[in-house]
């Protein structure tokens, strides 16, 4: 009981603003943006996955500002589709055409089935 008496005076942890998780909540979109193009890079996704697409390499800070969200929607996907694609799953690279809806579908679907 006293535990959950503690709790219910707490907010969830999504409902966090910026000031209640500290000065450093604000950069944590950049710190995980570079962790994420470390991780990308021990990949191999620049001769991988952005040769076949002529994409140029991405910013330490790519994802963590929103500055063309068509660009970024289609690098998220086409990002995606290579990692679905090297877990081992046959998945088609999308197109700048494609329907967005249907593209974020198709990769949801596929991460699900794992």
């Amino acid at each position: 009981e006293e535990g959950a008496a503690g709790r219910r005076g707490e907010r969830e942890r999504g409902d966090e603003g910026p000031a209640e998780r500290g000065p450093g909540a604000a950069f944590h979109m950049f710190v995980l943006m570079e962790d994420l193009l470390d991780k990308l890079k021990l990949l191999n996704y620049e001769e991988e996955a952005l040769r076949r697409h002529n994409m140029r390499p991405l910013s330490r800070h790519y994802f963590a500002l929103p500055t063309n969200p068509g660009e970024q929607f289609f690098m998220f996907c086409a990002l995606a589709a290579w990692l679905i694609s090297k877990a081992g799953r046959p998945f088609e690279p999308p197109q700048e055409s494609d329907d967005p809806n249907a593209v974020i579908s198709k990769v949801l679907s596929e991460l699900r089935s794992f």
